[in-house]
């Protein structure tokens, strides 16, 4: 039996694309492009102001194209601020103006570093990291500065304290609350005695004491820790607040 001649072409053109891929291979896909490393001089200018420009910001020193927020993120946009610098401590200060916009958490408790951390996670999952923040967290090579290990130590620090402290209050029970405008703030236990408690591990998170409303049984209104709401009866169920 006779091949027809027309059945060589597909394999003349297999052969002729094997050869292409021996003189130019392929690259392959499994490594990331190399990105960019930024002065602050040059992160400036991509703060939304020029059209010509992608939009860009950094959060602990990561850099991300945040353009497709433009609505946000662009001249006139509620999140402008954040655009053309490292502006991290202001995600958990809410200070906008030119001393808040800074990159410098000195001072911040460990779940407010939790908290930024949290955001940067965020905008890897949202956006496009196009590179890294030459400065307080990657040096002239793009490699983690000491401060940058600090933060997230610190940050780890605080997703421990934060467990702890839930595991403990799951302990015990909190109160029942509502506001109304009319009748103000009402705290209630379904079962036992609403009392406010110092929250554990509070002083360790953020440096300041609080307390909560929690539900404690008879036997246990003893404890010294334990403290009565202003204007409500010692075995009172459901206490109004002033």
């Amino acid at each position: 039996m006779r091949l027809s001649p027309f059945l060589g072409i597909p394999i003349a053109l297999a052969l002729i694309s094997f050869s292409l891929l021996k003189i130019f291979p392929l690259k392959s896909t499994n490594h990331p492009l190399p990105h960019r490393l930024f002065t602050v001089d040059e992160l400036a200018p991509y703060n939304g102001t020029d059209p010509r420009l992608p939009i860009f910001l950094a959060i602990l020193g990561s850099v991300f194209d945040v353009s497709k927020g433009k609505s946000h993120y662009g001249a006139g946009g509620g999140y402008n601020h954040f655009s053309g610098r490292d502006a991290s401590r202001a995600f958990v200060s809410g200070n906008f103006t030119g001393e808040g916009l800074t990159d410098n958490l000195h001072g911040l408790s460990s779940p407010e570093v939790k908290s930024i951390v949290e955001w940067r996670d965020f905008y890897f999952k949202t956006y496009i990291f196009v590179g890294k923040l030459v400065g307080r967290y990657y040096d002239n090579e793009g490699n983690p500065t000491k401060y940058l290990k600090g933060v997230e130590a610190k940050a780890a620090r605080g997703a421990q304290l934060l467990e702890k402290q839930k595991t403990e209050e799951a302990k015990v029970a909190s109160c029942n609350s509502k506001w109304s405008q009319d009748e103000g703030s009402e705290v209630w236990c379904d079962e036992g005695y609403p009392r406010l408690v110092q929250r554990p591990q509070e002083i360790a998170l953020t440096g300041k004491m609080s307390k909560r409303c929690a539900c404690f049984k008879e036997d246990e209104l003893g404890q010294t820790d334990l403290e009565v709401y202003d204007g409500c009866d010692y075995f009172a169920k459901k206490c109004r607040l002033s």
